[in-house]
């Protein structure tokens, strides 16, 4: 019979973490920011994928170079 000395402690994952994470899970794309939507001429923000606000690009109040800057390099 074997028994275990007191100094050997066990560390305990209390929150599963290592049980949640998957190696063969795929990684997606999440969006996040402000993008151009070319589609309907809007500026569109997204939070971890979903839509969550939108106005017109004609009416944007937001810096110049900041609209051009976003309509070339974030279309979508």
């Amino acid at each position: 019979m074997v028994i275990a000395k007191q100094s050997e402690k066990e560390q305990l994952d209390l929150f599963g973490g290592a049980d949640l994470i998957s190696l063969e899970a795929p990684k997606v794309e999440v969006l996040n920011g402000a993008y151009y939507e070319k589609a309907t001429g809007l500026f569109v923000t997204f939070v971890l994928g979903r839509r969550h606000y939108e106005w017109p690009a004609k009416k944007c109040t937001f810096d110049k170079e900041w609209r051009e800057k976003t309509m070339k390099e974030r279309a979508i």
